[in-house]
């Protein structure tokens, strides 16, 4: 793609303001495309689109002409799996096998999955009596929300945004999507197949921009749009938090995460080391259930250091398809400037750098990259900052503990709750410390491990709501009681 447009009622189309900006690669900085960068005016466009989409054919069609669109949908992504493998790679830099093999076939599951969940959700009945000895009977249905604002982020674009999409098409919503001005080619992408197997125009709009006086905050602040789901940054979730309050506008959150890595000495530590070197180093860090604290009980401390160490050392930059490749870089240099703010304030605040700390030496092109080492720190306090808050890169610090009640504190002691791991061949402490962990989602002796029909989210500042199977169409339709007296 050299120019990307909005996509707005079945048409590409570009900014009234004629206002663009650039799209670099991650790799080596150059440009890739120019993008339209969307105003009021386009924002407004695409919502009286799905305005438009939700009052006319889509509103009116079918559910099981609806689902079966969807199920197209994802074949067609399926039969242009290598067009949307190699703009997710352009876009993010991350290499072929993680987005071949995890995020593209994730994304065209969603369509899918939440189509049959939509399909065999049931629906409840009661029967109650009346003063008059004849009844009534109770049943609800599920209505579309409406339209849905969909805020998706860069790190794994393509399929976190079908991730929303999915269920608000399945549910019968129309949708307004922006992408992170990082990452547009996917969603672009998106509209080519829509159109493909006949989804009507208006349905799946997309517009393109920024946050704050941008494409973003005019979707957030529309009063016709009437829910907006968002993941990303615990910051911006505030922000659009107070915009959704005007209107009394519903919300779903899946934003950051500090997630606590728990290794006991029973485990099986070479599983435990390769599952924290997954959770902690995979899409370079910039994973929401990554993990950047790691609790190792003391027997194991000083060999699970040296040995993740070791796998640190070993990894191989380059471009996403060449040979052997399993670690890009960074999604932007102004990202980078951020991670390495944090790499020095571990040494500012007294941590050993156990590997890394810095950027590695990159040849030709590549040298213009957005690439940074694998960092391991141990020998800071929890106070530390680097302990404390998110920083969405490939690094973790590791602290040794003695006893559960111990580790269970330091888990705890965070203002997030995304996600924690559980390494431990003890069926009883699995349990007992699985239920203990404050975080919507807890692993034992794995990580990723996703069956989309449970409910995923974050407690404390991690989020609001829960997404996956039948808990997504809480929050994409409204549930209204029909009371019918006998």
């Amino acid at each position: 793609m050299k120019e990307i447009q909005h996509f707005i009622n079945g048409r590409f189309t570009s900014s009234s303001s004629g206002l663009t900006f650039h799209k670099r690669s991650p790799l080596d900085n150059r440009v890739l495309a120019t993008v339209h960068e969307g105003g009021q005016a386009e924002v407004d466009a695409a919502v009286m689109a799905a305005r438009g989409a939700l009052r006319g054919e889509w509103g009116r069609m079918p559910v099981e002409k609806r689902l079966s669109m969807l199920h197209a949908v994802a074949d067609e992504i399926t039969r242009r799996f290598d067009d949307f493998v190699a703009a997710e790679e352009a876009d993010t830099g991350q290499p072929h096998h993680v987005i071949a093999h995890a995020f593209v076939p994730r994304g065209a599951a969603n369509f899918k999955i939440f189509a049959d969940v939509v399909k065999n959700v049931p629906t409840e009945a009661f029967q109650m009596e009346t003063p008059d000895g004849c009844g009534a009977i109770n049943y609800s249905i599920r209505k579309p929300k409406g339209v849905i604002g969909v805020i998706s982020p860069w790190n794994a674009p393509f399929l976190l945004m079908t991730w929303k999409v999915g269920p608000a098409l399945a549910c019968g919503n129309t949708v307004v999507v922006k992408p992170s001005e990082e990452t547009p080619m996917t969603a672009t992408l998106l509209g080519e197949v829509m159109n493909a197997v006949g989804i009507p125009p208006g349905v799946y709009n997309v517009v393109h921009g920024f946050g704050p006086d941008s494409a973003g905050e005019f979707i957030t602040r529309h009063d016709s749009i009437d829910a907006i789901t968002f993941t990303g940054e615990t910051r911006t979730g505030t922000a659009i938090m107070k915009a959704a309050a005007e209107g009394i506008r519903d919300v779903s959150f899946e934003l950051g995460g500090k997630n606590a890595g728990i290794v006991f000495a029973d485990c099986k530590l070479d599983d435990a080391i390769e599952g924290i070197f997954r959770s902690a180093f995979m899409n370079t860090g910039q994973v929401c259930l990554g993990t950047e604290r790691v609790y190792v009980e003391r027997p194991v401390f000083e060999r699970f250091v040296a040995t993740l160490k070791a796998r640190c050392e070993g990894v191989k930059y380059g471009r996403p398809t060449d040979p052997g490749v399993n670690f890009g870089p960074l999604i932007s240099h102004e990202h980078r400037r951020k991670v390495l703010s944090y790499y020095d304030s571990a040494v500012k605040e007294g941590a050993t750098v156990v590997t890394g700390g810095g950027v590695p030496d990159m040849l030709g092109e590549l040298a213009q990259g957005a690439w940074v080492q694998p960092t391991i720190w141990t020998g800071l306090p929890e106070t530390a900052v680097v302990v404390r808050e998110e920083i969405f890169g490939p690094c973790c610090h590791i602290r040794p503990f003695d006893t559960e009640e111990e580790v269970l504190d330091l888990a705890n002691a965070n203002r997030y709750g995304l996600s924690t791991t559980i390494w431990t061949q003890n069926l009883s402490r699995a349990h007992r410390i699985g239920s203990s962990i404050e975080a919507g989602i807890i692993w034992v002796n794995s990580w990723f491990l996703r069956d989309l029909r449970t409910p995923f989210g974050g407690s404390k500042q991690s989020g609001i709501g829960r997404e996956g199977g039948v808990h997504s169409l809480e929050f994409y339709t409204e549930l209204r009681n029909i009371c019918i007296k006998i």
